[in-house]
């Protein structure tokens, strides 16, 4: 009974709306319905294929969301094992409700913030690096860096979330580890390396797999938000370009196309993980 909403959920939201895949081989009609538009066969993938500027949407959006993959690994881990090494608990407790709060809040209203704050005329930022002498960024509006503010952002937006699950595997290390280690002389690096890491390691290599299938999606709500056409050649990613092409200019058929090649995509990185997790570290999601 407990099921049956999110069934019910997952089944209007996610498969009801397959059904509009179909568009993808249509030259699609809004007033002839799905049924009625005529079909067209392979020729918006072709479109797709001939589209010249895809292969620099495909690389935006790989080169985005894999920097996205390795700094949101890399940070919460450590940062758990430094709030793992500090002993009065009011402050470890404090620091993580401090780095969590900004999960909670939406690209919305983190753009305007980071609009604010990344301004080349009055942010925060650029008004630091003025006071060492160096010229104000325009990280919003340059192609250069525009790829690494959203890098940075998402990764203080969303690493409080994974420092939360890494502290939870801290604690299924047995504490007698550390002791046995510190006895036989070693320090506190070499017990990071020879015992916390290790034994992170299993929800380390989850989360690297479930990661792997969001290679393409490299922040929709957040890159919508904040980019501009000045940095469509970095900043334009599959997701906003089925959007522009879907939404704004009605080419239905091609941006199902697009979603279409995506999706078959990310379901095939999504099973090679889950392959390597299982034979490179005997580990299995479900």
């Amino acid at each position: 009974m407990m099921l049956i909403p999110g069934i019910v959920l997952v089944v209007i939201f996610s498969y009801v709306p397959m059904a509009g895949l179909i568009m993808a081989f249509q030259k699609y009609i809004p007033n002839r319905g799905l049924f009625g538009s005529p079909f067209i066969g392979m020729k918006n993938f072709q479109l797709l294929i001939d589209y010249p500027d895809i292969g620099r949407i495909f690389f935006n959006t790989v080169y985005i969301a894999v920097m996205k993959i390795i700094a949101g690994l890399v940070v919460p881990i450590t940062v758990a094992i430094l709030l793992n090494e500090l002993r009065r608990e009011w402050i470890k407790r404090t620091f993580q409700t401090l780095v969590y709060l900004p999960h909670f809040l939406s690209w919305v209203l983190l753009s305007g913030i980071l609009v604010d704050v990344l301004s080349p005329s009055s942010g925060i930022l650029n008004q630091f690096l003025g006071l060492l002498g160096i010229q104000p960024i325009f990280f919003l509006g340059s192609n250069a860096w525009f790829p690494y503010a959203m890098v940075l952002s998402d990764v203080w937006k969303e690493f409080g979330f994974g420092t939360i699950v890494y502290l939870a595997a801290l604690t299924n290390i047995n504490p007698s580890l550390y002791e046995a280690a510190e006895i036989d002389g070693a320090g506190r690096w070499k017990q990071t390396f020879h015992i916390t890491l290790p034994g992170m390691m299993p929800i380390v290599i989850l989360m690297l797999t479930l990661n792997i299938g969001n290679v393409l999606n490299a922040g929709f709500e957040q890159i919508f938000n904040l980019y501009s056409p000045p940095v469509y050649e970095s900043a334009d990613i599959i997701d906003t370009f089925v959007y522009r092409m879907g939404v704004q200019q009605a080419q239905f058929g091609f941006a199902t196309a697009v979603g279409l090649l995506k999706s078959v995509v990310s379901f095939i990185l999504i099973a090679i993980s889950y392959v390597l997790a299982y034979r490179v570290a005997n580990y299995r999601i479900f």
